[in-house]
Formats: structure tokens, C-alpha cells, sequence
């Protein structure tokens, strides 16, 4: 007797690895454009790793329920392989990295190919094994910005040069893809699964 095979059964689960890194810039709107993601791609699993500093500051944002209810498990850093996102992403577990928001100094790493961190580590990795790394850098354009901070108050900053220049280092990386917004992160998952 011929056994039916579940076709889904098949099919790879389609995943992603979501980073976030010490910087409060933009972190609220990254958070509800990934909430909004997750309703929209409901098939699609997305992980959320934390890097120590990543965890602090999501902890100072209030926002570690939220993420909790909307994506599972956080996965925080102890060092550079551990959680073993790293690993994960070299056979093919997940179909992408997103970094978002990335601070300058993580930027500064993965464009010097640093692999000190759970994220920077995750990235040279995953490029190693043609996974793409997709991030979004809180130093972006040279100038000042507004931010604001978890009590609503805005504080302005300086963004150097000096970290535009890993930017734009990182942009000419093969399988690097810089994101200016959140909001850019919609056409991320639709090249990657399709609209909905």
C-alpha cells in the first residue's frame, strides 16, 4: 500500500532570526512593524535574539512582554555562540537575519568582520553560508536626529561620520542589505515570502 504524504509535511518551516542590539532608536516602531509582520506572514516562525545590551535596553524600553506575547521565547546572549544562532543559520534553519535596530557599534564589527557578540557573530556566519543579513543601523545618515526615550521625552544626537562610514562599508558587503526605517522591512518578507 502507497503512503500519502502530508505535502505541508514536506515543506521546510519558513523561518527568521530577528536580532536586536543595544539601541533605543526606532525600537518601538521596529517592534509594531514586526508585530503587524507576524499577522501578516502568520506562517512564518520568527525567533527574536537578544544581545545583552539588546536585552537592557528592550527590558528600559518596557517591552520584553510585548515581545514575549508576539513572538515566544527571547533568546538573550551569554557569549558569541551561545544562544547557537550561529549554527542555526549556517544549515539553513532560517531564511534570513534581521539586525534591527543595529547600534554603531555592532555596525563597526560586522563591517570589520568582528565575530565577538551572538549578533556580529551571526552575520559573519551567515554570510559564510550565503544566508542574507538584512540591518538596520541606528547611525544611518551623517547629521542629528531625534529620538525619543521611553518616558516620551526627545533627545537629540550627533550621528559621526566616523559610523556612516561602517554603514556604507557594510552596504557594499555581498549579502548585506542596509534598511533605513522599519517600515522597510515589509518588502524584506514580501521578496522573501511572497505579498499578502
Amino acid at each position: 500500500m502507497m503512503e500519502i504524504v502530508n505535502q505541508k509535511t514536506l515543506e521546510k518551516k519558513r523561518r527568521v532570526a530577528w536580532g536586536i542590539t543595544g539601541s533605543g532608536d526606532r525600537l518601538h516602531e521596529t517592534v509594531e512593524v514586526m508585530k503587524d509582520i507576524k499577522r501578516r506572514f502568520s506562517d512564518i516562525e520568527i525567533s527574536v535574539y537578544l544581545s545583552k545590551a539588546g536585552e537592557q535596553v528592550v527590558r528600559y524600553y518596557k517591552l520584553s512582554e510585548d515581545l514575549k506575547n508576539n513572538f515566544g521565547p527571547l533568546r538573550v546572549e551569554i557569549d558569541a555562540n551561545t544562544p547557537f544562532l550561529a549554527g542555526q543559520l549556517q544549515v539553513g534553519r532560517f531564511e534570513f537575519l534581521l539586525i534591527a535596530p543595529a547600534t554603531s557599534n555592532t555596525v563597526a564589527k560586522i563591517s570589520m568582520g568582528i565575530a565577538d557578540s551572538l549578533l556580529t557573530n551571526a552575520a559573519i556566519m551567515a554570510l559564510k553560508a550565503f544566508v542574507p543579513v538584512y540591518i538596520m543601523p541606528s547611525d544611518y545618515k551623517e547629521g542629528v536626529v531625534v529620538t525619543k526615550l521611553p518616558d516620551g521625552r526627545e533627545m537629540k544626537l550627533r550621528i559621526r561620520a566616523e559610523d556612516v562610514e561602517h554603514v556604507k562599508k557594510l552596504a557594499r558587503m555581498d549579502g548585506v542589505f542596509i534598511l533605513e526605517i522599519p517600515e522597510e522591512i515589509y518588502d524584506v518578507f514580501e521578496k522573501h515570502f511572497g505579498l499578502v
